[in-house]
């Protein structure tokens, strides 16, 4: 996720807590996702858009932070 921000993305999950406990909640949300596409039964349907759609808010918000951390840096 975000390949040009690797090395910023390192620094804020030791820096900034709620950088890190986003990028955790977003992981878990991946792995998650996952688990519940592996599973044979197709029940999963409207559980796994749920959670999709939570991952990507959660990117959102992480992109969000990375882009404010570049622009102070920038000015």
């Amino acid at each position: 996720m975000f390949p040009e921000y690797r090395d910023l993305i390192s620094r804020l999950k030791t820096e900034d807590a709620r950088f890190a406990t986003l990028f955790h909640e977003h992981n878990q949300l991946d792995h998650e996702i996952r688990r519940a596409e592996n599973q044979p039964s197709h029940a999963f349907n409207d559980q796994i858009a749920a959670l999709k759609k939570e991952k990507l808010r959660l990117k959102d918000e992480l992109y969000k932070i990375l882009r404010s951390y570049e622009d102070q840096t920038a000015t």
